[in-house]
């Protein structure tokens, strides 16, 4: 895969979707088209960065027309399409269509982690394991078909927190089984030590090997994009629907997308280009 040249360095966007590219509610990407598309136009890929299974993502991928890897599940496993790269590289395992480099815990592990927190705390937690397709819908807003692929769960186990004064009780645990729970923009989520930054590092490695001059740009609205906003050149906070910024996240260079959602990112990504142009 060949990409552009831009001021002698080689630009790579990671993404996280939910809230960020896609809309909080409808999940909509519509208001980025303009820089998606732009992104097309330069040949830079779009690497999607998120807490959502690789079945939500392929989805996604198809209907954006998007051929670049993926990060699943909060850096639980990268996904590279074969015959993407033409150099070779360390892998995991492989499907039909991707490479495949797991860094995260097996999705049964956390199960089990789970249900021994849920047993510490009955009745104040509740996890996607738990949930029936209806109500995986109705607290997401997904259809039934898109609730059994946001089911199919293999590095990361979203969850509801009733008690929100437990969570350090929890961390305290899954840290005792080598696991950690992060937050997202809807979910706690229990997972293995993977997390998004380890996952961009570790692509952006591969990248490396097929030009040493890349810089990267992170665009994401929750704590547990910090990791992936961390260790980019460019990080940018797009806006939670209420019109705030995520207080937890603070960086130096962070610069903060003027609106939600995909109206926010796609001004701050257009904006960005304009000023690397």
């Amino acid at each position: 895969m060949e990409h552009s040249l831009h001021k002698g360095f080689y630009l790579l966007v990671f993404t996280d979707l939910d809230g960020t590219l896609l809309e909080h509610e409808t999940y909509s990407s519509e208001a980025a088209i303009p820089a998606i598309n732009a992104l097309k136009e330069k040949n830079i890929p779009l690497i999607f960065c998120t807490s959502k299974t690789r079945a939500e993502i392929e989805e996604i991928q198809f209907q954006l027309k998007n051929i670049h890897p993926f990060i699943s599940e909060n850096g639980g496993a990268i996904f590279i399409p074969k015959g993407y790269f033409s150099h070779k590289f360390q892998i995991t395992r492989e499907d039909a269509n991707h490479l495949i480099i797991e860094l995260g815990a097996p999705y049964t592990k956390l199960r089990v982690v789970f249900n021994q927190m849920c047993t510490h705390l009955p009745g104040k937690l509740r996890g996607f394991g738990d949930l029936t397709l209806k109500e995986v819908a109705d607290l997401c807003g997904f259809s039934p078909s898109h609730a059994i692929l946001a089911k199919k769960r293999e590095y990361d186990e979203p969850f509801i927190l009733e008690d929100k004064t437990a969570e350090g009780l929890l961390q305290e645990m899954a840290s005792s089984s080598n696991l950690k729970i992060n937050r997202g923009g809807r979910f706690y989520h229990l997972t293995g030590p993977n997390d998004k930054g380890k996952a961009v590092l570790l692509l952006k490695d591969i990248y490396k090997q097929q030009s040493a001059r890349i810089k990267t740009v992170a665009l994401g609205d929750s704590l547990n994009d910090l990791p992936m906003l961390k260790v980019a050149d460019y990080p940018i906070l797009v806006k939670k629907p209420d019109g705030s910024y995520d207080p937890s996240i603070k960086l130096d260079n962070l610069i903060l997308a003027p609106e939600s959602g995909p109206t926010g990112w796609c001004e701050a990504m257009l904006n960005l280009l304009n000023k690397l142009d």
